[in-house]
């Protein structure tokens, strides 16, 4: 899930949105480019080399088709930060009025740049989505700032061709797992310069800084294009079930259990079981899609499914047992955590705290 994240230092933050792919391709509800569909307009990172210069890594940014927002984060500069301040979700227009064309649309917690401002009107670029806001509805300054350290999060993409995660910030300590290159895992702490502090599976992992790159990034919007796109997807996988009973065949059953097993395959079976209770809270809730697979695709909502993890193991067919149960049971209809829709690093927030994790 999205989890709270400090606000970079410095003076430039990069806020990345990217299409991620997942590699094998998919069964049953799971075909016909579903998946590639619904990850488009997510977040990724970039590895730039020791000393790369901005140029370069705009430069390859533009080889991976990866586009870049970059926020001057100066104190004597003015802040082009902008984020939606709203409940679910703001319309996106073509000009600065309420009866003109919708071209988008940007939901709760995204955020964006701005690009020009007329008459309570701001023009913003929220990934491939551009177009007017009405400013009643927008944060700007130190507010948007306050509001993106809240809901974003520090990305961090391994660079090296296998990375050993272990269960300390040292060398003596023993291996949790191993990631390939090119795996991005949400960053818990970044404090420590020579070992960074992971999500793994639920559970603290800790990852040589020297290996890694880590990049701060925010939500984006949609272009009316990309809501189509990712709509005929969720359209494609529902073939197979009757969600508004909350039936569900076995593909669908293991993708939860996939979901499971990237956030809290190192939790308690309580702590897995509450994982799937969100993602089922949130199908019954008039506030997200109706769907297993619609919520756990849903934009910017789950990292493991932004960045490819939850399709590489739902291909992989190696689901921990403990997870496919705990997604059975979700879906059954139990609940260890009430009604709660979100879930994150326990940070002392309110809300019932189960393991590594607070679910509100």
């Amino acid at each position: 899930m999205l989890r709270s994240k400090k606000l970079l230092s410095g003076c430039l933050a990069f806020f990345l949105f990217a299409t991620m792919l997942p590699g094998a391709e998919a069964h049953a509800a799971i075909q016909n480019n579903a998946l590639d569909q619904l990850v488009g307009g997510l977040s990724s990172v970039l590895n730039p080399v020791e000393g790369t210069t901005e140029d370069a890594i705009l430069s390859q940014a533009e080889k991976l088709h990866i586009q870049l927002v970059d926020i001057s984060l100066e104190e004597e500069e003015e802040s082009t930060l902008v984020m939606a301040n709203v409940k679910n979700v703001l319309n996106v227009r073509s000009e600065p009025a309420e009866d003109a064309e919708k071209v988008g649309k940007l939901y709760k917690d995204c955020g964006g740049t701005i690009i020009d401002s007329v008459d309570g009107w701001t023009k913003i670029r929220s990934g491939n989505l551009e177009g007017w806001c009405n400013n009643d509805y927008l944060l700007f300054g130190d507010e948007a700032e306050q509001m993106a350290a809240e809901v974003g999060m520090t990305l961090a993409v391994v660079n090296t061709e296998t990375l050993r995660v272990r269960k300390g910030p040292g060398t003596e300590e023993g291996i949790m797992g191993l990631v390939p290159n090119g795996e991005v895992l949400e960053v818990v702490d970044d404090s420590n310069e020579e070992w960074v502090c992971v999500d793994y599976e639920g559970a603290d992992g800790y990852i040589s800084a020297e290996f890694v790159t880590t990049s701060f990034h925010v939500d984006a919007g949609e272009t009316l294009e990309e809501i189509k796109e990712r709509e005929k997807a969720e359209a494609e996988a529902k073939r197979h079930v009757n969600y508004d009973a909350i039936q569900t065949d076995e593909d669908t059953t293991r993708l939860l259990g996939a979901l499971i097993q990237c956030e809290a395959g190192g939790e308690s079976y309580e702590g897995q079981v509450a994982v799937g209770a969100v993602v089922m809270n949130r199908v019954r809730s008039s506030a997200y899609p109706d769907s297993i697979y619609g919520v756990i695709f849903a934009s910017g909502q789950f990292t493991p499914a932004m960045n490819g993890k939850v399709a590489q193991v739902y291909n992989s067919g190696k689901i921990y047992k403990s997870c496919l149960q705990a997604a059975q049971e979700a879906i059954n209809g139990t609940s260890n955590v009430g009604s709660a829709t979100h879930f994150r690093r326990n940070d002392g927030r309110d809300g019932i705290v189960i393991g590594n994790h607070v679910f509100y």
